[in-house]
């Protein structure tokens, strides 16, 4: 809990009434969910933390792509975008299908292209 003495530094934004609202903070603990899905929610999130596998995950929002494709597109080395898509995969964030010799890439689900194009389009927003 918040005491006077710690508001006299701090700025408008902070409520200085001090009193708590129990059945506001009884409503907000029932959507609260465990600690170890907050951590792994925190991890999952550090995963799009990378401009390269954010990259990755742009283009591949639009097409399936062998790695080849990527490395080309991204004007990047093979090993270098070969470790992005390995934690990637290890993230189920994408998966590959061999075709020959050929591994294309795709997201695993509609997921991951949601959350790309709706931080995509809150980051854009800024620039308006």
């Amino acid at each position: 809990m918040t005491d006077k003495k710690n508001l006299e530094n701090i700025g408008d934004d902070v409520c200085e009434a001090l009193i708590p609202h129990a059945d506001a903070i009884k409503r907000a603990k029932t959507h609260m969910i465990g600690e170890e899905t907050y951590s792994d929610l925190s991890e999952f999130f550090k995963i799009f933390g990378n401009p390269t596998r954010l990259k990755i995950i742009s283009l591949l929002c639009f097409e399936d792509l062998c790695v080849c494709d990527i490395c080309e597109t991204l004007d990047l080395n093979q090993t270098t975008v070969s470790n992005q898509l390995r934690i990637l995969r290890a993230n189920n964030i994408v998966k590959y299908e061999k075709e020959g010799k050929m591994a294309r890439y795709s997201l695993t689900d509609l997921h991951i292209e949601m959350i790309y194009k709706i931080g995509l389009e809150h980051i854009l927003e800024k620039t308006k």
